[in-house]
């Protein structure tokens, strides 16, 4: 007589194994239907990195055939009819505000454009609306120009440091001297402005006729000496 014990755990292996087939009956769609949505979810990801990499090659293809072209009225219309979305939106009014001299009007109306396209990161609108004031000039009040570079002169803003740079001009203009170079002061020690911006700040200051102060750069915090 066989073992008792062996009996039952070869057919309580059995069951198991019942079991076991019985619910990848049930349940195996499952697994196969996660590995299909994996798989074909990668597929997508490259399909769709492919067509973006295809997009981008062929606007700037496009940008640099319109800007071969030789008059400015036809870079314009080629640069118009250039497909775009998104950025490439941005990119392209950046691009028809490039050349006030020539065609200020234009300039103005594609920097307008921009800055009140809500579907532009911040970023795109903060600079179209930098460069409508630079672009104006005092063609538009400076009350006017004051509160459209306010908000990009706060705090975490890509272009603060240029905002408050137009924004110490502006002093200049009405003839706050004092203000003015206190503010350009100001910009020298902002450890965010980029040496091209303090460079300008010190050279308006000694043009205001007021004292160049020396920037403070901070120091490396010093270093114990453990090995004495």
């Amino acid at each position: 007589m066989s073992n008792p014990d062996s009996f039952i755990d070869e057919v309580t292996e059995e069951v198991r194994r019942d079991r076991l087939f019985a619910m990848f009956r049930k349940y195996g769609w499952i697994g196969v239907l996660i590995v299909v949505f994996i798989v074909g979810g990668a597929g997508y990801n490259e399909w769709r990195k492919s067509a973006a990499e295809a997009r981008a090659e062929a606007f700037g293809d496009a940008v640099l055939d319109a800007l071969d072209m030789g008059g400015v009225e036809e870079r314009r219309a080629a640069m118009g009819a250039i497909a775009a979305d998104g950025d490439q939106n941005a990119v392209l009014q950046l691009l028809l505000a490039s050349d006030p001299d020539t065609d200020r009007a234009a300039t103005l109306a594609a920097l307008e454009t921009l800055a009140g396209d809500e579907s532009q990161p911040q970023s795109y609108r903060d600079l179209a609306t930098l460069r409508h004031v630079v672009v104006v000039g005092a063609e538009a009040p400076v009350a006017e120009r004051r509160a459209a570079l306010d908000p990009i002169a706060a705090p975490g803003r890509p272009f603060r440091t240029l905002a408050l740079e137009q924004m110490a001009y502006l002093l200049v203009e009405e003839k706050k001297t004092d203000e003015a170079v206190a503010a350009l002061q100001a910009l020298m020690q902002d450890q965010e402005a980029p040496a091209g911006l303090r460079s300008r700040a010190e050279q308006m200051i000694v043009a205001l006729g007021g004292e160049v102060q020396p920037a403070t750069v901070p120091q490396p915090a010093a270093q114990t000496d453990d090995a004495g």
